[in-house]
């Protein structure tokens, strides 16, 4: 075939993704004029707020219940999670009733209890159930202050959740290892922590951190225990100065980034969790630019000696 009967190749053309394009672009755009340039807004008011001591205080109560929670509703998830998958039947079921009971109640209602609960009991003790035996006397209104209770509520609720997210991530890894790891001889603790856990943290990860994300909004429920979290502490500001619209979207603005930051560590941890698995076997940017500046300079080098 000669040069000139060459075939030209002709990218293909996609008008609908131009004129969606466009027509997105132009809602953005239209959104971004409306809430930018409306006074009613009031962004001179939100930015006199948004690094307020006071909001920032509110904030620190905010990542310090979700640091909480997070910590702790994974660790007794993950028990509970081990209890539901034991060949015990009075664990798995202990775990199931207290699974079934906390997914149902609502956080608020737990968390009410759980402030009220000095008027329930007047008294905490550590003793053998039905006897007089008793090591000690812990007065509950000295015990249950607003931050320990919305930590527990928080706690109590979440790990319910957590637990289910965890077994499921230990059912989806194929039975054939669990029958490997146990014809290695391994114990049952190496033979979850070294070889299932590894594989479950793959279906684990990402509704975790959607978990986790829940956690850091729902602790805005809170506010009925009058604790000077971000949410509870905006309300205060804006039933003083009535200016509602400027202060929720401090609020929102300081979610927004709390979520961005969980969101790209996830991403983090996911691409970490998947640098032994082929179906990303893209290495990083840097990893790549190194890769490239090492063969170059090996060329280079290699063609040099070549020449003379």
């Amino acid at each position: 075939m000669s040069q000139e009967q060459r075939l030209t190749v002709v990218p293909a053309r996609y008008p609908g993704r131009v004129i969606g394009a466009i027509v997105a672009l132009f809602i953005l755009a239209s959104v971004i004029d409306s809430v930018a340039f409306n006074p009613r807004w009031e962004w001179g008011v939100f930015a006199r707020w948004f690094f307020d001591p006071v909001i920032l205080y509110g904030l620190g109560q905010t990542l310090l219940l979700t640091l909480f929670g997070t910590v702790l509703s994974l660790f007794f998830g993950g028990l509970l999670a081990l209890a539901r998958l034991s060949s015990s039947w009075l664990l798995s079921t202990l775990a199931f009733g207290y699974i079934w009971l906390f997914r149902s109640l609502p956080l608020i209602v737990v968390l009410i209890i759980l402030y009220n609960f000095s008027y329930l009991y007047d008294t905490l003790s550590l003793g053998v159930p039905f006897t007089a035996l008793s090591w000690g006397h812990f007065q509950t209104i000295n015990v249950l202050g607003q931050f320990p209770a919305a930590v527990i509520g928080l706690t109590l609720v979440q790990s319910a959740y957590s637990a289910e997210i965890i077994r499921g991530g230990f059912l989806g890894v194929d039975h054939g290892q669990f029958e490997a790891a146990s014809a290695l001889g391994l114990s049952s603790s190496r033979r979850t922590f070294r070889i299932i856990l590894p594989q479950a943290l793959r279906a684990i990860i990402p509704t975790t951190f959607n978990e986790i994300i829940s956690l850091a909004k729902g602790t805005s429920m809170v506010y009925v225990l009058a604790m000077p979290e971000l949410f509870y502490t905006i309300q205060m500001i804006y039933n003083r100065t009535q200016q509602v619209i400027p202060l929720l979207m401090v609020g929102a603005a300081w979610y927004l980034i709390i979520t961005t930051v969980l969101s790209l560590l996830q991403h983090s941890v996911e691409r970490s969790l998947a640098r032994s698995v082929t179906r990303d076997p893209r290495p990083s940017r840097w990893r790549q630019w190194r890769t490239r500046s090492v063969t170059d300079t090996a060329n280079e080098e290699l063609s040099h000696v070549r020449g003379h």
